[in-house]
């Protein structure tokens, strides 16, 4: 027995032996593996390391702000904040000083004076701690989100124990829905860098927010250094920081003035007459530069109220109609071959396939000229031009060669380049005259600058100027483009006369003789398109109404393309007719092109803003008005301490100077009749909370004037679109 127990512990000495070599032997592999292996386990151990040693901060880069071509901002982030309470008691370790709510009832009582939320409700949310011993920290909801600088200084003033705030950064558009589709937005979005690292950064999702996000957007720093087990550094490591880089600022051709003409016009012809939907833009004839877009129903970018997310002008072509005419003229002129005092007979034409082609008056106007047949915006006028002059393949030639079947390249994204799709009979002579085709308002415009330049296209752009944040330095410049020549002089002259003809004629022979107006010379062309069924066969009871215009039609400065679906009011007549006028009369006053009579040159003298900070006040008001600049003084003080327009801008008697004192004693301004941009120029400088409603002009504000300002008092302020209220 003695034996056989001495074996037993033999053999489990040995097998104890041979366990524990075999336990070295893998605690040495797994060494080897660990020195000599980038990944174990799927986790990158130097990566691992360096995260529990090193602690990285990202310092985050501003999005760029967007201005109009004058330098109002139109796009930019701001401060904004979330309100949170703390409500678990053992945030607190010195009862002198409480860093948790002690007091629900008079918290929520306080709070509800400030924000838009009922005691009740925050009641609500402070008690929830009793319920759930272990909660820590409570929110609002979203009427305590997204609060202002100023509403955020009013709750700090109650010196409430336990109240809080979340800082974040929003994208603010201060005209509201004022160039919305052009603008778009910009939201943020949760991204995952390539350390796993989560972050909110602002991305662009409509407008030039979009096509432009990368320029918008600049380039993120970070700071690292090591840490000890607690997270705080090191004394006497290094510490490496790579400093944050703006984004860009992007300024728009955009003139505000003149695009608050456009949605003015809008507005009110919606008012009186109402359509579907109505769209327009404005170029300068001499470069190209789109000075305004506008397309109403629009939204708010701030709070994204979007009903429909394609701009008109850029990505949702549609059938033009008539307007189509201007080019499939200059197509036959082209040819060398056109007789405007050749004849043909109107009314009506049967195609091959035996489909009926009418004129708008399918009786007819007998045998009349084409050049009358422009005015009459004859469609058998173009089915003729087609079948002795042009022919099917040129026709779809010339279309391409003036733009339309591609894109313009206009720096909005989603551009359409819209439908030439023509190839039967019946389709080229409906193409002629812009049925069956798509084409878009940008593509028009580009088009008609062959007129407006001498037969030579220019290329559409909305960008003037790209300005890096940092230094100021401008990094692109945009200019005017010209593409190639498409029209002789010869042609361009032709058209301008028949284009004339269309809004200089009487009722009996010129479709567009209701834009005539004494001494403007615009000149038109008319246009009105059946809208295709939704399933594609045949055409319904809609109809898009469209304008393609420009003036003065010797040597144009301003075009305007303008379309709307089913406007009311006698068949759009009525609607069309006021909507042109108007823009034309208030573009043509502010450019200096006519007075409201247009029976002479209006002069507004244009004046370089001088540097009158430190300068005596009666000095600079004085100046101000010797140069009849219109001004609003803030402050009693004597001595200017901020203003704007800054020095070296310019600006005429249609512009408004504001200039700050050294004075905290400041009054409210009587802003009835200023404009949206003049408004929020003012209140920029105002340090008060304020509400405004509406687009256009002041009508309404809720502080009389000349009440002592201070930050406890709220303004609100009522717009509307309508002619400028005189208030000086």
């Amino acid at each position: 027995m003695k034996k056989r127990s001495e074996l037993s512990n033999v053999k489990f000495n040995a097998l104890f032996i041979i366990i524990g070599l075999l336990f070295f032997v893998g605690i040495i592999a797994r060494t080897a593996q660990l020195a000599l292996s980038e990944e174990i386990d799927d986790i990158n151990l130097q990566k691992f390391a360096a995260n529990r040693t090193i602690r990285n901060e990202t310092l985050y880069a501003k999005r760029g702000s967007i201005f109009d071509v004058k330098g109002n901002i139109l796009a930019q982030n701001v401060s904004s904040y979330t309100l949170l309470a703390y409500v678990n008691p053992s945030r607190t370790t010195t009862p002198e000083k409480p860093m948790h709510v002690v007091d629900a009832e008079y918290t929520a009582e306080q709070l509800s004076t400030v924000l838009n939320i009922s005691k009740e409700d925050i009641l609500r949310q402070l008690k929830k701690v009793e319920t759930n011993p272990k909660l820590y920290q409570v929110e609002f909801g979203s009427k305590a989100k997204g609060l202002s600088e100023l509403t955020k200084d009013k709750i700090v003033s109650l010196n409430l124990p336990g109240i809080d705030f979340i800082a974040t950064q929003k994208r603010y558009y201060p005209y509201g829905n004022f160039l919305s589709y052009t603008l778009g937005y910009a939201k943020f979005q949760t991204v995952t860098d390539e350390n796993g690292n989560k972050e909110e950064i602002l991305v662009g999702e409509m407008g030039i927010e979009k096509s432009s996000n990368d320029k918008l957007n600049g380039t993120n720093g970070y700071t690292f250094y090591q840490k000890d087990r607690k997270g705080y550094k090191i004394a006497g490591t290094n510490e490496v920081t790579v400093d944050a880089m703006d984004g860009n600022d992007i300024y728009l051709t955009i003139d505000s003035n003149i695009q608050l003409f456009v949605e003015q016009a809008f507005a009110k012809m919606y008012e009186k007459y109402g359509y579907d939907w109505m769209t327009a833009m404005v170029m300068d004839a001499k470069t190209g530069a789109i000075l305004a877009s506008a397309t109403s129903p629009s939204f708010n970018p701030n709070i994204k109220d979007i009903t429909n997310y394609y701009d008109y002008n850029i990505a949702n072509p549609y059938e033009p109609g008539s307007t189509m005419k201007i080019y499939s003229y200059m197509a036959a002129m082209e040819t060398g071959l056109y007789n405007g005092e050749e004849k043909y007979m109107s009314g009506t034409y049967k195609t091959k396939d035996g489909t009926e082609i009418g004129d708008h008056d399918r009786k007819g106007w007998g045998m009349i000229s084409y050049d009358q047949g422009f005015a009459f915006s004859s469609n058998i006028a173009v089915v003729n031009l087609i079948n002795k002059y042009i022919g099917a393949a040129y026709l779809k030639e010339y279309y391409k060669k003036l733009g339309f079947g591609s894109k313009t390249g206009i720096e909005l994204p989603g551009e359409s380049a819209g439908k030439l799709d023509f190839k039967y009979e019946t389709e080229v002579y409906n193409a002629g005259f812009g049925q069956g085709i798509l084409t878009t308002p940008v593509q028009n415009l580009k088009a008609l600058t062959a007129i407006s330049n001498n037969g030579v296209l220019l290329k559409p752009y909305i960008i003037d100027k790209l300005v890096d944040s940092n230094s100021g330095e401008i990094i692109y410049r945009g200019e005017k483009q010209e593409l190639e020549r498409v029209a002789s002089e010869k042609t361009v002259k032709k058209m301008k006369e028949l284009m004339r003809r269309v809004t200089t004629g009487s009722a009996a022979t010129s479709t567009g003789y209701f834009y005539y107006m004494e001494g403007y010379d615009l000149i038109a062309k008319t246009g009105t398109a059946q809208v295709a069924n939704k399933n594609g066969i045949g055409y319904g009871n809609d109809v898009i109404k469209g304008f393609a215009g420009m003036f003065p039609g010797d040597d144009p400065e301003i075009i305007i393309y303008l379309a709307t679906k089913n406007p009311g009011s006698f068949g759009g007549v009525v609607l069309m007719q006021e909507v042109i006028q108007e823009i034309t009369k208030d573009v043509s006053k502010y450019l200096n092109i006519y007075d409201d009579t247009a029976t002479s040159k209006i002069e507004y003298k244009s004046y370089v803003m001088e540097n009158y900070i430190n300068k005596k006040v009666s000095y600079v008001t004085k100046t101000l008005s010797d140069n009849k600049l219109k001004h609003v003084v803030l402050g009693d003080g004597d001595v200017v301490v901020n203003q704007y327009p800054k020095a070296k801008d310019i600006v005429s008697e249609l512009d408004r100077v504001i200039i700050v004192t050294n004075s905290n004693n400041i009054t409210m301004p009587n802003f009835v009749g200023y404009s949206a941009k003049d408004l929020y120029a003012v209140l920029s400088k105002l340090n008060i909370d304020y509400e405004v409603e509406g687009i256009g002009y002041v009508v309404e504000q809720s502080i009389e004037e000349s009440t002592v300002l201070t930050d406890k008092l709220k303004l609100k302020v009522k717009l509307e679109l309508k002619n400028q209220i005189k208030s000086e």
